[in-house]
């Protein structure tokens, strides 16, 4: 048995120091930075969301001092929530208001149906399927007998005749309409309309960038939304189609007339560009605020760093736990090449009120 060296020699290994459960706001890295009279702005309107009584208060409170300046904004923030770290770092992606052009009727490029979503279409718990999601939406398929199945994924879809088509599309701007849930489809005469997401198939989301990385169709740190939406331009066909199939997830849309307003989140409130989060519900209440600290991008041309304060007021079929947000950045081609870029490790500090139970 080897002797036990002498106790000069040794020193017992000193644990990593635990991130305290509560921080002022003047220790996030990057406030001092931002612009808070924005943030405060965004705040003001949209933190009805809440749900919780603490933040409820907080809200009246924001909405009964009016605008601030950019100094008195943040003094009003730090007077009046705390940060609370969450434990572990995930990703940071965003998403964005896509603008694309639309035909009335099919033609050899604008061959891919917008669907209106199908009257046998029924949403039910995902758990009657897989009980690993039971408490999260799904869609079952209505055919009058028993049990309900699950309803057909992309490819069965696309299969079928569109007899009741919205409108018609370029194949890769559907597929990225479908994924960022809205946009703007602009007609041969000029005519404007949102298309609004109505309904999924209840299928899991399967982001495509991997394939296209392990097929060797793009470079590794070139799989921005940017660079996809490229490549399925250039081999638009079976190529495209078999490599977009490989997502089983697929949206179903209503039209209304373009009001120029920005979207409508699942709070039920028009998104602010750059201060809206997507997240998790099972995690995250809506009207939550937080503190996004993210970095270290894997996309080329990206923005180094993302660290401001945004609020949960919307989810998303690929938005899955609790360090994980997407960012809203706004509608049109530059918030688009902007969020297609953003993928970013993420710091996530949930911001409290300080009258709120520790």
């Amino acid at each position: 048995m080897t002797p036990a060296p002498p106790s000069s020699a040794w020193r017992a290994p000193t644990p990593p120091e635990a991130e305290p459960r509560s921080l002022p706001l003047t220790a996030l890295r990057g406030w001092e930075a931002e612009d808070h009279a924005a943030a405060l702005a965004a705040y003001r309107e949209t933190c009805g969301a809440a749900r919780d009584p603490a933040l409820a208060r907080a809200c009246r409170n924001a909405r009964a001092v009016g605008p601030l300046g950019q100094e008195q904004a943040e003094r009003y923030f730090e007077a009046n929530f705390r940060a609370e770290p969450l434990a572990g770092s995930g990703v940071l992606t965003a998403y964005f208001a896509p603008e694309y052009p639309a035909r009335r009727r099919p033609d050899d490029a604008f061959s891919a149906p917008v669907r209106p979503k199908p009257a046998d279409l029924q949403i039910v718990d995902a758990g009657l399927f897989d009980p690993t999601q039971a408490g999260r939406p799904g869609a079952a398929r209505d055919t009058g007998d028993s049990p309900l199945a699950p309803y057909p994924d992309r490819a069965a879809i696309e299969a079928a005749p569109a007899a009741h088509a919205l409108a018609w599309m370029r194949p890769e701007d559907l597929f990225f309409l479908q994924i960022q849930g809205s946009g703007v489809l602009t007609f041969e005469d000029g005519t404007r309309m949102k298309a609004l997401y109505a309904a999924n198939n209840g299928r899991a989301f399967v982001g495509i960038a991997n394939a296209l990385r392990d097929q060797g169709l793009l470079a590794r740190d070139n799989t921005s939304g940017e660079a996809i939406r490229a490549w399925l331009a250039a081999h638009r066909g079976p190529q495209a189609d078999a490599i977009m199939r490989l997502n089983p997830r697929y949206a179903f849309f209503s039209l209304v007339p373009d009001d120029g307003r920005q979207p409508v989140g699942s709070a039920n409130l028009p998104l602010p560009p750059g201060r809206a989060l997507a997240m998790d519900t099972a995690y995250h209440q809506p009207g939550e605020l937080y503190w996004i600290d993210a970095g270290a991008p894997i996309l080329q041309g990206a923005f180094p760093t993302y660290r401001r304060l945004a609020m949960a007021l919307d989810t998303g079929g690929a938005i899955r736990g609790d360090i994980r947000a997407d960012l809203y950045l706004g509608a049109g081609a530059a918030a688009g090449t902007e969020a297609g870029r953003v993928r970013h490790t993420l710091r996530l500090y949930r911001l409290v009120p300080k009258d709120a139970s520790p």
